[in-house]
């Protein structure tokens, strides 16, 4: 009889050889979407990113704020 080896129950990619890549889920290793599908996402993507004057206006109160907390501190 030949020689059993015992394998853990694992949710692992045995096919692929590198230990990352095996402990990647399935997921990863399916076929990619569609040119639409992928270019939709993209869009919702970017609209999700962008900001807008509220978040700049924000961003600039927080900058000023830190450099003058700073300035303050170094002189």
């Amino acid at each position: 009889m030949g020689k059993l080896t015992r394998r853990a129950l694992v949710l692992t990619q045995e096919s692929a050889g590198h230990p990352f890549r095996r402990s990647l889920p399935p997921h990863v290793f399916t076929e990619p979407l569609g040119g639409d599908v992928e270019a939709e996402e993209n869009a919702q993507a970017a609209h999700r990113w962008r900001m807008s004057g509220g978040d700049w206006r924000s961003f600039i109160t927080a900058y000023c704020a830190s450099f003058v907390a700073v300035a303050i501190f170094i002189a």
